[in-house]
């Protein structure tokens, strides 16, 4: 974590537990905040900072349970998550910014948002989202978070989210079956509830083989906006971001730093 000139409220221990900068820059223009999917940590966005000039802050958010929060039990409801985020989260809001979450993260992204709004705090210049469909569409599909122990871990083999090393350690596993049985009741439990759309753009990315997230699904983000929504598609299953190829990661720089643009900050 860079540390800036003179300390700030941000770098107290509950802030920094939660938010890892990446930037070197002690004067960043723009930040982008990135939310993991269940089960997972920010940390599988590392490496994104190599897309971006320093003037744009990568800044990882570490949920309770993993990475700097990691001595921290694991939120299994989504209110009070959002309600806790929102808390810390207006000391790194200074300057222009973005949320960006894949699956369960997209969902605590765009409630953060809302989240941000019902307090009349400053919002995000865009969202962006990606392997989740739009909030208002119902999941038909099984509670997974509830099933018993072996059939649990059959499920999320299924799922083809967690490294196939951690069901072969049975010491991580225990570690961390908690945290994910947190996690997908998070997303399991998730009721959405109508309000008035965010007034900034979405940017949705979707693979093309995932089969929890059709491309209708992604169109219907549409809905939660009165700006633009924007689609785009990769080749891929549900978890297509964790490898980035060429073809998502240039997309995907160039809807950030067009985010940029259109702020007072303008270019970097």
């Amino acid at each position: 974590m860079t540390i800036q000139d003179g300390p700030t409220d941000w770098e107290s221990p509950s802030g920094s537990r939660w938010f890892e900068r990446l930037s070197p820059s002690r004067a960043p223009r723009f930040r982008f905040f990135c939310f993991p999917y269940a089960g997972g940590s920010a940390d599988v966005y590392r490496n994104w900072q190599q897309w971006f000039p320093e003037q744009l802050d990568i800044c990882l958010v570490h949920l309770p349970g993993r990475g700097k929060n990691m001595g921290k039990r694991a939120f299994s409801s989504l209110v009070p998550l959002v309600a806790e985020i929102a808390d810390h989260i207006t000391l790194l809001t200074d300057i222009p910014y973005a949320l960006y979450g894949h699956s369960m993260g997209a969902l605590i992204s765009f409630e953060l948002a809302r989240e941000l709004s019902r307090r009349q705090e400053k919002g995000p210049e865009r969202l962006f989202v990606s392997g989740c469909r739009a909030p208002q569409c119902p999941i038909d599909e099984p509670f997974l978070f509830k099933l018993p122990g072996n059939a649990f871990l059959d499920a999320l083999k299924k799922l083809n989210g967690t490294p196939k090393e951690v069901f072969e350690n049975p010491e991580l596993m225990e570690l961390v079956i908690d945290l994910l049985r947190a996690d997908f009741e998070v997303v399991e439990t998730y009721q959405y509830r109508p309000e008035q759309p965010l007034s900034c753009p979405i940017i949705v990315y979707g693979g093309t083989e995932d089969g929890h997230v059709p491309a209708e699904a992604c169109h219907q983000w549409q809905k939660q906006t009165t700006a633009s929504c924007t689609v785009r598609m990769f080749p891929g299953d549900h978890f297509f971001v964790r490898n980035a190829g060429l073809e998502f990661g240039n997309a995907f720089r160039r809807d950030v730093l067009s985010a940029v643009s259109s702020t007072p900050m303008g270019t970097i």
